[in-house]
């Protein structure tokens, strides 16, 4: 048995993301080299034993929507783009990833798509005031979750 869910974002983005941000951005989506200064999702701690066999929290960047190529449990491809928006109604960006998730990961994520809400265009507010950011689905369900943002809290399944 497996917990992998596919995990679909797409959101358009204001015009006010720093450069930093802008790179760091494109290191989690894969399609650029990783800054010296993380800013949106800064600490990535692991457990691994050093030397003398002793458990010891280290700090192991990673990015976390940089899945390329054939999936492994929920068919199709893993991919994620950046583009600027040529609507001058809309101006910013449009971001869209396609990855498979599981659960350990739903934290660090998590953060990032906190970050992206903030920044999301207001056409991505649903309702209810929350931030419509994708879709979550486990592999073996036919139907996607939307998943939302709401004040700064991501809407993962329980």
């Amino acid at each position: 048995m497996s917990d992998i869910h596919e995990l679909m974002i797409a959101v358009d983005l204001r015009d006010e993301i720093s450069e930093p941000e802008l790179a760091e951005l494109s290191w989690h989506l894969g399609i650029g080299p990783q800054p010296e200064r993380l800013s949106i999702v800064t600490e990535f701690p692991v457990v691994v034993v050093d030397d003398s066999g002793i458990p010891v929290i280290e700090d192991d960047p990673r990015p976390l929507l940089a899945g390329r190529g054939a999936a492994w449990r929920v068919g199709g491809v893993l991919c994620s783009a950046l583009a600027p928006r040529a609507d001058l109604a809309r101006k910013g960006w449009s971001l869209t990833s396609r990855q498979e998730i599981h659960p350990d990961e739903f934290e660090k994520v998590g953060e990032l798509l906190c970050w992206l809400a903030t920044r999301a265009h207001d056409t991505h507010l649903l309702g209810d005031g929350a931030v419509g950011v994708g879709f979550l689905r486990f592999y073996e369900a036919e139907v996607p979750d939307v998943l939302k943002v709401d004040s700064g809290q991501v809407g993962w399944p329980a």
